[in-house]
């Protein structure tokens, strides 16, 4: 469609050539990322098409306050990629439609990315010895990771992880927990899916600030990532995370009968200024490292305030997070998937040095994970 970003394309990683590693290093137990594939569905929103929307639903509402226009404007975002046409969030749906939606696009939308994927790192369905499927926009049980097992007649013995409720931090520790279980089985194939279909937790009778903000921001998108010991690429070298004390009212679900009610705090930006570079100091000095070491930050770009947050926070130039800040652009917020649509991005642009993963999403968590040249 003229006018609007393409849908991106699955790559192959190459390692690149640095000198010689200081701090945390990769070694022949290290998990390496041997391909990464993004997929989006095919109706595309054109923001301003859904500010219009918007503004029908909630000016004048409490919600609104006179901002909503304002909300939309600022979310510093072109198109985003949704299941359903935009007339579809102009009327009311049940929990039980939305979920059937979820199940059936979010399995169709996974296995694109795993055909790319798996095509890209040169293997075979066969060839998967453990699958780890994250999502929290909808409620699978049999949960994902069994779904695609038998869509895709995977092997009979394969491990599967279904992971629930990370949020947004989901891309970054979902990749951190294919890491550990691919340093666990050396030489085992590790398929890591993660798929969000953010856009149909939008609820047509919820007049909150926070589904306003939602509805300017998030969007839909799957990631799948090869991750093994065996043969090249990005290693995956150290992971871990922090969670802040009493801050569970942060982020996450409320469940109401019409669906899953996403819940925003407005302090969250504020939270990131405080407190962010402490905790990513932290979690660098114990692999040896300071942020003057890390070369390239691949940010979960949660809105366009927290991405000037986290600028700040990190003390990197105008410009640095640059990645983040175009994925956004494109593709709005995907929650857990968009991480790593940032990291395709950054790697396919050929981006020198040791990436810094980072995303925050409910517990109130913050995930790292460090990776370098193998």
């Amino acid at each position: 469609m003229a006018g609007h970003p393409p849908a991106p394309q699955a790559i192959v990683i190459n390692p690149w050539m640095e000198g010689p590693h200081r701090g945390a290093m990769a070694n022949s137990l290290t998990p390496r990322l041997a391909g990464i594939a993004t997929a989006v569905p095919s109706y595309v929103l054109d923001q301003a098409a859904v500010a219009r929307a918007g503004l029908g639903l909630f000016q004048g509402t409490l919600a609104d306050g006179g901002r909503a226009a304002a909300v939309y404007a600022n979310a510093a975002i072109g198109t985003r990629y949704s299941c359903v046409p935009l007339e579809w969030y102009l009327a009311p749906h049940s929990f039980a439609e939305r979920n059937d939606l979820y199940l059936r696009h979010a399995v169709e939308l996974a296995e694109q990315a795993i055909r790319s994927a798996l095509v890209r790192a040169g293997l075979a369905f066969g060839d998967v010895d453990a699958i780890v499927a994250v999502s929290t926009s909808g409620i699978a049980t049999p949960s994902l990771d069994a779904l695609l097992v038998e869509r895709l007649s995977l092997r009979r013995d394969i491990e599967r992880l279904p992971i629930f409720g990370l949020g947004c931090a989901g891309g970054v520790l979902g990749l951190a927990r294919s890491g550990a279980l691919a340093r666990a089985r050396p030489g085992a194939r590790v398929l890591l899916v993660v798929v969000e279909l953010c856009g149909l937790t939008f609820r047509h009778g919820d007049r909150s600030k926070s589904n306003l903000i939602a509805s300017a921001l998030f969007g839909d998108g799957a990631v799948a990532c090869v991750v093994s010991t065996a043969g090249a690429g990005l290693g995956l070298v150290a992971w871990g995370e922090h969670t802040w004390p009493d801050s569970l009212d942060v982020m996450g679900w409320h469940v109401g009968n019409d669906g899953l009610g996403v819940v925003f705090s407005r302090d969250i930006p504020a939270l990131v200024r405080r407190d962010f570079a402490t905790v990513t100091d932290d979690f660098l000095a114990r692999h040896g490292l300071t942020r003057a070491r890390i070369d390239q930050f691949i940010c979960h770009p949660g809105g366009a305030k927290v991405v000037d947050a986290l600028e700040e926070a990190l003390g990197v130039p105008a410009g640095a997070l640059e990645d983040s800040r175009s994925v956004l652009r494109d593709y709005g917020n995907m929650s857990a998937a968009t991480v790593l649509f940032v990291l395709e991005r950054a790697l396919g642009a050929g981006r020198q040095g040791r990436y810094l993963l980072s995303a925050l999403g409910p517990g109130f968590t913050a995930g790292f994970l460090l990776a370098e040249v193998a």
